[in-house]
């Protein structure tokens, strides 16, 4: 699924020959304004006095800085995330799967990361080892993530699903027992990890890759296209490898391959 850098670069490029630059492009913002989660540690986070730090934060900040932008963050949870974009609230939303569903509504700058889905147990379980030892397991199921759903109907594991409204309850849930894991991104389970300290264990499973992409509105082939040479330059640069060190290095997450994606092309 992957390329080598100089071959993503030049696809990259070879591609900014798309339709003109619409009216309402990204390249005509003096700032852009990223959307990112901000209830995800590693990933996007809001701390107390407002400022957002998290992967998601230094890639928005990397990405702008290469095409000469200021960057300006809102919080855009799961459940928000589609209505900022129609709005006009945003400029690109980071944390994006490429599915389908969403390509069909909005243009996908990426992806910038290829992650797996992965498990979280208690440090003391021993008896999973990948999804199928999920099979009647509670797993933790946050409103509208999706991640429990691509284990019991995606490869048709009979797990428990239990209900959550946030990832910190699925944590607090696994904690006191009341589920047996969490199994969602790999990136997101090792911030969460990272943040809650000892007495977890992320298994490197590596189930269902899942490729995470920046949606910007359509007709912007341009903006587009400048987002994908930013993106590989980061990979380009070294700055991607440490950045996912600086996350989640202590996690436990197995950081040997960090690669440039393979680009969707722009629309």
């Amino acid at each position: 699924m992957r390329r080598p850098i100089a071959a993503a670069l030049a696809g990259s490029l070879l591609l900014g020959g798309c339709t003109g630059r619409d009216a309402a492009s990204i390249l005509r913002e003096e700032t852009l304004t990223a959307g990112v989660r901000p209830d995800l540690p590693g990933i996007g986070f809001r701390r107390a006095d407002g400022t957002f730090e998290g992967l998601d934060a230094d890639v928005s900040r990397y990405l702008a800085g290469r095409m000469g932008k200021k960057i300006r963050f809102v919080p855009a949870l799961a459940r928000d995330r589609e209505r900022l974009l129609i709005d006009g609230d945003v400029d690109m939303v980071l944390t994006f799967w490429l599915e389908p569903k969403w390509k069909e509504r909005f243009a996908f700058a990426g992806p910038y990361l290829t992650s797996y889905q992965d498990i979280l147990v208690r440090d003391d379980e021993r008896g999973v080892r990948g999804v199928r030892d999920l099979k009647g397991r509670r797993i933790c199921a946050v409103t509208g993530a999706g991640a429990a759903e691509a284990v019991t109907v995606e490869r048709q594991v009979p797990a428990v699903p239990v209900t959550a409204r946030s990832y910190d309850e699925c944590m607090d849930m696994l904690a006191d027992g009341r589920i047996d894991a969490i199994t969602t991104n790999d990136t997101i389970l090792a911030g969460l990890k990272t943040r809650r300290g000892a007495g977890f264990r992320l298994l490197n499973a590596r189930f269902g890759e899942r490729r995470t992409a920046i949606a910007i509105r359509p007709g912007d082939p341009d903006g587009c296209e400048a987002l994908n040479t930013a993106i590989t330059q980061m990979y380009q640069d070294g700055t991607m490898a440490a950045f996912m060190r600086k996350w989640f290095g202590s996690s436990g997450l197995d950081l040997s391959d960090v690669e440039v994606p393979q680009f969707e092309g722009c629309l």
